[in-house]
């Protein structure tokens, strides 16, 4: 897929930096330096060829002083191809690799191979970069990001040796067994003659001379525990983080940036769990922050987890809004399809007794150092520790400004209801991510059976599954997690469950009313909650571009939960959403019965959303399994849909982010235009 011109949008941050304090700005500064450090881990992370492509576009900005007027003028590129690779550097930088962050698609530059070769006899480093990665990077296969393949590559499993997914799971029960948390390893297969050698490498700073060896009869091999990997980004993020810890706010910080710094330096992540518990203690920072092995929704097994830096700065203003919603949220939970009758205070056993109001904060990104940049952030990822400690939600404010970009165009949506539906398009939008934060991922109680014989339920007499109407017969035994019982459905059923409850309570008159949409405001509540169903329409179209025809997977988890919620409502809805095809123009509309919205559109989400929810609750993969793959498969119908789709994709979004410089006593934000050019500088600037 060769790269289009992008859609750039600027992650404004200055106003909020300016209102911090010269300790607070220090502090946010050695912060996002430690983020930054983290994009080789990434680029590593996601193909073989990142890292060099990576080197070759800063070293090509030194080569000319960032003076890309300069490279046309000597004759090295024509200005057309010029912009081409402007294009495909500001893209390539902004998804951290060569692969999209969102639907994990490979993408190609729109320049031949001669004239890259051309750009790189401007130097020997240039030549020999170019060297390594010239057939790679403007070669399919691999399409997309998936278990190694003819068709897909993963850099969680690198090497020349292909490895199963049987293999995979082998091993991941092995290291389960043994405590070792999957999230900061990646998986090599060693070719070797006389046995089957696996080597699980462990990101640390330290370096083990002679790894650790486990015996794995099922697969008659041995799996080497080796610590090191990513070993100089992790010193270089800790001495980062050394640096901020001298201008910490409170203890709590000190103590997390302390954890956080032991866990990267051992590789332990019990020490990074203990991390997250200290870091939902610190409640409504002005400078927050996350980092880690954080997301796993690019390993496709679904358990590795790719790293993630992100400093934010707290708006207190946009904070108080969304603190209406948490200090209303038990009314609205009781609200949702499982909820009912008398036991646990009208929420059903499939809630957790007490819903501790999370810290729930807009921030504006300072540094976001991720292959996506995500609207809306629910963390930890750990379920045992979101039960026992509680969970953050935030909202990136800088960046769910771009879902208001009106040049953002909708090519499913009828051309007379286009105004109406843009114009509404940005609250709906925002206020489905803040329930999907807040009450999707914040929701639900895992039946578990804590230790040998110790269950979280009464296990004498069982809760009713609502679905069936008789006991559960399944739950999550002792050791066992959501991500490592359901594998690669984890986070797409994850996210489709966390959209779906967003969409369910988006026809709440009370909810809405809470942020001043009713009746008589100038975009009513009932416009959010057509607009919503019309985003889930639109949405559903645009995920079947992530989907795979030639090995015939899904390449987003987001997509895929997208699909198959508009599946759900094509289906069960008694016609509330359709989809009109007309064949002679190539065009796709996605129609929404208001009428209907009410009574058959809302019901049928709730259907989707109680089967997703007790399945996760009870561990019962198999049916889960069965569901979900049924209802994301996709028909010779949906094929003839995905080429109109692809056909009018929209532009790519590219973000081009700040950076901030010591001067003297002082630290000085440099904003940079949104145009290629700003983002391929704001990298070169960083210096990672």
């Amino acid at each position: 897929m060769a790269v289009p011109r992008p859609l750039i949008h600027n992650l404004g941050v200055l106003k909020a930096f300016n209102s911090l304090s010269m300790k607070e700005k220090h502090y946010a500064h050695h912060m996002a330096r430690a983020a930054w450090h983290g994009a080789r881990i990434i680029l590593r992370q996601i193909s073989p060829e990142s890292i060099d492509i990576f080197d070759f576009i800063l070293e090509l900005y030194r080569s000319f002083s960032g003076d890309w007027d300069m490279l046309v003028a000597e004759g090295y590129i024509g200005q057309e191809c010029c912009d081409a690779f402007l294009d495909y550097a500001a893209t390539f930088l902004s998804n951290i690799g060569n692969y999209y962050g969102s639907g994990d698609q490979k993408f190609l530059p729109s320049v031949s191979s001669a004239a890259l070769a051309k750009l790189s006899r401007k130097s020997l480093k240039l030549e020999a970069l170019y060297e390594r990665f010239s057939n790679a990077i403007t070669t399919v296969p691999p399409y997309a990001l998936g278990f190694p393949s003819d068709t897909m590559q993963s850099e969680y499993y690198p090497g020349d040796s292909t490895i199963a997914h049987n293999e995979v799971a082998a091993i991941s029960r092995l290291l389960e067994e043994y405590s070792i948390f999957p999230e900061n390893t990646r998986i090599q297969k060693l070719l070797s003659p006389q046995a089957n050698t696996f080597q699980v490498l462990q990101a640390s700073i330290e370096q083990d001379a002679e790894p650790a060896v486990l015996e794995l009869p099922t697969l008659c091999a041995t799996v080497q525990i080796k610590r090191g990997d990513h070993s100089e980004e992790l010193a270089k993020i800790c001495a980062s983080l050394r640096e901020a810890k001298q201008y910490a706010a409170n203890e709590k910080q000190e103590l997390f940036l302390s954890q956080y710094i032991e866990s990267f330096r051992t590789g332990d992540l019990e020490v990074y769990r203990d991390s997250q518990r200290t870091w939902i203690t610190d409640r409504s920072p002005r400078v927050e922050s996350i980092f880690g092995f954080v997301e796993p929704y690019r390993d496709p097994h679904g358990i590795r987890a790719e790293f993630e830096g992100l400093v934010a700065i707290t708006d207190r203003e946009e904070t108080n809004t969304l603190i209406k919603l948490v200090e209303n949220s038990s009314t609205f939970i009781r609200r949702l399809p499982w909820a009912g009758g008398d036991e646990n205070d009208g929420k059903g056993p499939f809630e957790k007794a007490l819903f501790d109001p999370p810290d729930f904060t807009s921030i504006y990104s300072l540094a976001y150092c991720s292959s996506i940049i995500f609207p809306g952030i629910n963390l930890p990822n750990y379920n045992d520790i979101r039960d026992d400690c509680g969970f953050k939600n935030v909202i990136i404010a800088n960046r769910m400004s771009a879902e208001s970009n009106r040049a953002y165009q909708s090519p499913f949506i009828d051309p007379t209801e286009l105004d109406s539906f843009q114009r509404a398009k940005y609250p709906a939008y925002y206020w489905w991510v803040v329930l999907h934060e807040l009450l999707g991922h914040g929701t639900g109680k895992m039946m578990a059976e804590e230790s040998e014989g110790k269950f979280n339920f009464d296990i004498h007499n069982p809760p009713i599954d609502p679905i069936s109407g008789k006991p559960i017969t399944t739950w999550y035994k002792p050791g066992q997690t959501w991500t490592g019982q359901f594998g690669d459905l984890a986070t797409t059923v994850d996210e489709c469950r966390a959209e779906l409850v967003g969409a369910y309570l988006m026809d709440d008159v009370e909810l809405l009313g809470l942020f001043a949409y009713d009746e008589n405001s100038e975009i009513t509540a009932a416009d959010l909650t057509y607009n919503l169903y019309m985003q889930l329409g639109t949405d559903g179209l645009r995920g079947l571009a992530n989907f795979n025809i030639k090995n015939g997977k899904w390449g987003q988890a987001h997509s895929r939960a997208h699909f198959a919620i508009l599946k759900c409502l094509l289906s069960d809805s008694n016609s509330c959403v359709t989809v009109d095809y007309d064949a002679p123009s190539k065009n796709l509309r996605i129609h929404v019965d208001r009428s209907k919205i009410v009574s058959q559109g809302k019901p049928a989400l709730g259907r989707m959303l109680l089967r997703l929810h007790i399945y996760r609750c009870t561990a019962d993969v198999q049916s889960c399994r069965d569901y979900y793959e049924e209802l994301t498969r996709v028909n010779a119908d949906n094929l003839v849909w995905r080429e109109v789709v692809l056909a009018k994709q929209e532009p790519k979004w590219v973000f081009v982010q700040a950076n901030t410089f010591l001067g003297g006593r002082e630290v000085v934000l440099k904003e940079y235009p949104a145009t290629a050019k700003g983002v391929i500088e704001s990298w070169a600037e960083r210096n990672v």
